[in-house]
């Protein structure tokens, strides 16, 4: 063996890498980590903290804006922008350090350059190469854009957004996906005139039908624009705004254009398809173990088709190293990785929408219990509701789907709900603190075992 050999040779950084090399780690295995900018990857940097923390700031603004509701005394009178980039960048900068300290500690070498798949377990970065024992892919995904528009200063990406340096007046955002809806949210909180495109017939088309609908309604409550069923013919950016053509002919005048049609996954100048690993629609081929067909080598997060989550990359990367320790473990099942958009209202879900588990049961149950009922979000304000979805009509649980403000902290009782199987009647004997947002879920959980206390069965 080499000096450059390890026992776990790790090719990107992010949520799955790190994660990967953390767990490598703890099990007594040597660990060689390649990243050609930070270890965090898109999540810490680009994606989910950065996101987040501007939604809070959108969060704040909006409690500014209706503080006379509450009988607070409160003016909103706009946004400093550097501050807010500031608190951003604050924020990403305290994790970041605490992330290093964890690399630190676990002995990971980090090699921070670009790094190409040579075959043999093998990584060329900057000339030199590094062997493993075992291989894993982690290289992540990058912002998609649509070939016929070109970006520049006020045609973006989500990456741009999240730095841009003033708030518009006017956004127009193409797509109505996780990304597309939560840029939307936190620009009509700072004040901006919104419209959404999306040519899917529906926001958040990955979601329940039903959540489309509830988030479809609040965004028109807060004079967000919605176009479904319409594409973007062409965009023309000026020195003072954005020229937008739709295919049913409207034209649209906007300060900024978002491009936010999903992201891809980075496998483009990687030397995978080079050297063996089989790639569809430029994802890796894998099997539910997540290996690939070349033997020794594995591949988590993004790269991998599925949901495009960095808790799903971080659990992949989890599970591969407990795989090469030996430890036989049990995989990851898609169905199973909760879902969480942050916009106002949030989005969040687990398992299988009401059409999915219809194609997979062949009959289900379902109930919506409306968040008029719940008094902390009566208190909150917010609307919304909470659908549970069941196998048949006395099986198990096998979806739950929320919209509302701060939905997304309920998230966690509905994944093990769906995880362990259980009945309604099972989680009905909970015992939910009151008042809370929590009780609506659990009121759900007894309507739709036929025991109703604050619904009208």
């Amino acid at each position: 063996m080499t000096e450059n050999h390890s026992d776990v040779l790790i090719l990107g950084g992010g949520s799955g890498g790190y994660a990967c090399a953390f767990r490598a780690a703890q099990l007594g295995l040597s660990v060689t980590l390649i990243e050609a900018d930070k270890v965090g990857g898109t999540c810490l940097h680009r994606g989910c903290i950065p996101t987040k923390a501007l939604l809070h700031c959108a969060e704040v603004a909006d409690t500014a804006r209706t503080g006379a509701e509450f009988g607070v005394r409160t003016t909103f009178d706009g946004i400093d922008v550097a501050a807010v980039h500031a608190y951003k960048d604050g924020t990403i900068d305290r994790l970041y350090r605490g992330l290093q300290g964890l690399v630190a500690h676990h002995r990971i070498t980090v090699v921070s350059a670009h790094g190409r798949f040579v075959g043999d377990r093998t990584i060329e970065a900057d000339g030199v190469r590094y062997t493993g024992t075992s291989v894993v892919l982690a290289t992540g995904s990058y912002a998609r854009t649509v070939p016929s528009i070109e970006l520049g200063d006020r045609i973006v990406t989500s990456d741009d957004a999240l730095n841009l340096g003033f708030v518009p007046k006017t956004a127009v955002v193409l797509g109505g996906g996780v990304i597309g809806v939560e840029f939307a949210s936190v620009w009509a909180s700072f004040g901006a005139d919104v419209t959404v495109v999306e040519a899917l017939p529906r926001l958040v088309a990955a979601e329940d039908p039903w959540c489309s609908k509830q988030l479809e309604r609040a965004f028109r409550k807060r004079r967000i624009s919605v176009r479904t069923g319409v594409q973007v013919e062409s965009a023309k950016e000026s020195a003072d705004g954005v020229l937008v053509e739709l295919g049913s002919g409207e034209t649209l005048h906007t300060d900024v254009l978002l491009i936010a049609v999903g992201r891809g996954p980075r496998t483009a100048d990687s030397g995978f398809a080079d050297h063996g690993i089989a790639l569809d629609r430029g994802f890796v081929v894998t099997d539910e173990r997540l290996r690939t067909g070349v033997d020794g080598v594995y591949a988590v997060g993004d790269v991998v088709a599925g949901l495009q989550l960095a808790h799903r990359g971080f659990q992949h990367g989890v599970f591969v190293a407990e795989e090469i320790a030996g430890l036989a473990p049990v995989p990851v099942a898609e169905h199973l990785v909760p879902r969480v958009t942050y916009s106002h209202p949030e989005v969040a879900s687990v398992g299988y929408t009401e059409d999915a588990a219809r194609d997979r049961y062949g009959d289900v149950t379902s109930l919506v219990y409306d968040l008029a009922g719940n008094g902390k979000s009566q208190i909150l304000k917010t609307a919304g509701g909470i659908k549970v979805v069941r196998a048949g009509d006395s099986g198990p649980v096998v979806g739950v789907h929320m919209v509302g403000d701060r939905v997304g902290e309920l998230i966690g009782e509905a994944q093990l709900t769906v995880a362990w199987e259980a009945l309604p009647s099972d989680v009905a004997r909970f015992v939910h603190a009151h008042p809370t947002q929590n009780e609506a879920l659990g009121e759900a959980m007894l309507a739709l075992s036929g025991k109703p206390l604050h619904t009208h069965g």
